[in-house]
């Protein structure tokens, strides 16, 4: 069975994301994340790959301090946030905040998947992922 739900790591992608983030040592894998969802561009952003920037925008938040919801689906990140202590570059923090604003417009298929039930919490959780990655 497989997790679905409004947080960032509620979901398998995000959480298969923050997996492979256990194999590197750098926040290089953060950008690369972040370019995958912003060369779309104006295309169609595909479920997946906005849940894999959300997640990685999450450990900005997280190396900046501004933890959010720890469980157990955030386990991977936090022990690789605590292991990797470093300051996000304002380049990076800028490219996260991209990333939040690209995830919530259309053509964004996470959008419309939210949008079909009840979108509302989803963009508060978004919506509060994006202050945390800004302080």
């Amino acid at each position: 069975m497989g997790a679905w739900d409004v947080d960032t790591f509620d979901n398998d992608t995000a959480g298969d994301w923050a997996c492979e983030l256990q194999g590197v040592t750098d926040a290089a894998a953060l950008q690369e994340t972040f370019n995958m969802v912003l060369d779309i561009g104006d295309e169609y952003l595909d479920s997946d790959e906005a849940c894999m920037g959300l997640a990685a925008c999450e450990v900005i938040a997280r190396l900046k301090g501004n933890w959010g919801k720890r469980d157990a689906y955030t386990e991977n990140v936090d022990k690789w946030v605590e292991a990797h202590p470093q300051t996000p570059s304002a380049e990076l923090v800028a490219a996260a905040l991209r990333v939040i604003d690209r995830v919530t417009r259309e053509p964004s298929e996470l959008l419309e998947l939210w949008s079909e039930a009840e979108p509302g919490d989803w963009l508060a959780a978004v919506a509060d992922l994006r202050k945390r990655v800004e302080e």
